[in-house]
């Protein structure tokens, strides 16, 4: 061997470095797909409340104190839609770019836009990549596996999926924006301005957030009914959820050929039965209110309360003061906002189908059914527990927000609880309370926000280390129930 030849350096250097790292995010990722989304949106609302806290996000050229800052950052990211400052005028324009790259990014859902922009430069879906996205869109498969033709997202499916979810959010909200567009010209609004509020309100729309980019708010529009009939639509296309138009987009492509899944057609139902079932309550409880519907003909009336009812499901836009509701319909909106969309959806809330399997199961129940049934399919058991739970841990994550804030403001309980499972549900709707909370009640409020919006599905998978299998059964005994 040559003494005086140089000696080469390792083949494995700063490159092993970096691909060591990088298989262990993908062990990681593979492992526990749950825990691997929450660890990535607690990231992008660090990242999100370090923007929002920068003097160039402000209209003020200041620094945002941190209460605030993590707050919007929480708000933005899960698409909630409260806010503690004023969100038409507190932001700069680097401010708002902030907010509505954000709501995108929370209403497709961290996985699955990774997701799309893997299958963008690669071209390819790899496997680990499509159980993350699935994973992402139905998080029972955490507890059912990932194979299985009966899975509302089969691993098939996941490619047309992710293309239909990049898809419809340009096409639903450039939609929106043309329609909105128009309107706004006529109102005597410049080009420039009424291009930038119209792209701004499509987007909060379809992402169900509520914002508005200008200080009064909807109050412009509180009785152009063009204008608001085109934020129902988008609400409520942002609201079934991107299972729900992947199916419309499939029927649309092979008509006579596909056959609508259980999933698809327990969403549509129980959104349109909640729907009709919010507008005439809130008809009928908020007919003489004089500082709501009151001074309004039937048809206003009639047209306010399915815009309410739209909103409550997370819509989060508002045409009258939300204070001013009587407490039946706040209860009635709580109600509301605990349900949310659909599932995989910009929504938030437990989801319909949730409350569709338990009314069915109480229904099987009484009838004195061993199985629950619908649409002539049989919903295996542990997807009724899955149901339970997400029920249970939604209550008691409300249940305690409110006891907290509650101890806090001081406020009233109508007020405390409508603005808690707004946060929960992330609807966006508020009493007034958010806004004047101290830093105490801010913090407790964007935590509340961010389980309502990785879901308690997702939650309990991220806790749980790993499926037990347990080897014996103990002795069965009944208590007694009821």
């Amino acid at each position: 061997m040559d003494q005086g030849a140089p000696v080469r350096a390792p083949r494995y250097g700063v490159r092993s470095g970096s691909r060591q790292f990088r298989d262990a995010i993908e062990d990681f990722s593979g492992r526990s797909p749950s825990r691997f989304a929450v660890l990535v949106f607690v990231l992008l609302i660090v990242l999100f409340t370090f923007l929002f806290s920068l003097p160039i996000s402000s209209a003020t050229g200041t620094s945002t104190n941190l209460a605030d800052s993590l707050f919007t950052a929480v708000t933005v990211i899960c698409v909630t839609g409260l806010s503690t400052v004023d969100m038409a005028t507190h932001w700069s324009f680097f401010g708002e770019v902030v907010i509505y790259v954000g709501v995108q990014i929370g209403a497709v859902g961290v996985l699955t836009l990774a997701s799309i922009l893997g299958l963008v430069v690669s071209r390819r879906l790899g496997l680990r990549s499509r159980i993350l996205a699935a994973g992402e869109a139905d998080p029972s498969r955490t507890h059912s596996g990932v194979a299985g033709a009966s899975q509302a997202v089969r691993l098939g499916e996941v490619g047309g999926l992710l293309a239909t979810v990049a898809v419809s959010a340009l096409v639903i909200e450039g939609g929106l924006a043309l329609l909105l567009f128009p309107r706004m010209l006529i109102d005597g609004i410049p080009v420039g301005t009424a291009a930038l509020q119209s792209l701004y309100y499509s987007a909060m729309a379809f992402t169900n957030t509520g914002f508005t980019p200008n200080a009064d708010g909807l109050a412009p529009y509180a009785t152009d009914y063009y204008f608001l009939t085109v934020l129902m639509i988008g609400v409520f296309l942002g609201s079934i959820g991107f299972p729900v138009i992947y199916a419309f987009s499939r029927a649309l492509r092979t008509p006579g050929r596909n056959q609508w899944s259980l999933h698809v057609k327990l969403t549509l139902v129980t959104s349109v039965i909640l729907l009709g079932a919010g507008c005439l309550l809130f008809f009928a409880l908020e007919f003489s209110n004089p500082a709501t519907f009151g001074p309004l003909n039937g048809f206003d009336k009639g047209f306010q309360s399915l815009f309410l009812s739209t909103m409550t499901r997370s819509g989060g836009f508002s045409t009258i003061p939300i204070d001013q509701l009587n407490g039946s319909s706040k209860l009635v909106a709580d109600m509301l906002m605990f349900i949310g969309g659909g599932s995989a959806s910009t929504a938030g809330g437990i989801k319909v189908t949730t409350l569709a399997i338990l009314f069915l199961a109480a229904f099987a129940e009484a009838r004195g059914n061993d199985q629950v049934q619908a649409f002539r399919r049989r919903i295996p058991v542990d997807i009724l527990r899955l149901a339970v739970s997400v029920v249970l841990w939604g209550a008691s994550t409300i249940a305690v927000s409110a006891i907290v804030i509650l101890q806090i403001s001081k406020a009233s309980l109508d007020d405390v609880l409508f603005d808690v499972i707004s946060a929960f549900g992330t609807s966006g709707l508020s009493t007034g309370l958010t806004a004047s909370l101290p830093d105490a009640g801010v913090y407790v409020m964007a935590a509340t926000m961010f389980m309502g919006r990785i879901g308690t599905v997702t939650f309990a998978a991220a806790l749980a280390l790993r499926q037990r299998r347990q080897l014996f059964q103990n002795p069965e005994e009944r208590p007694i129930v009821g």
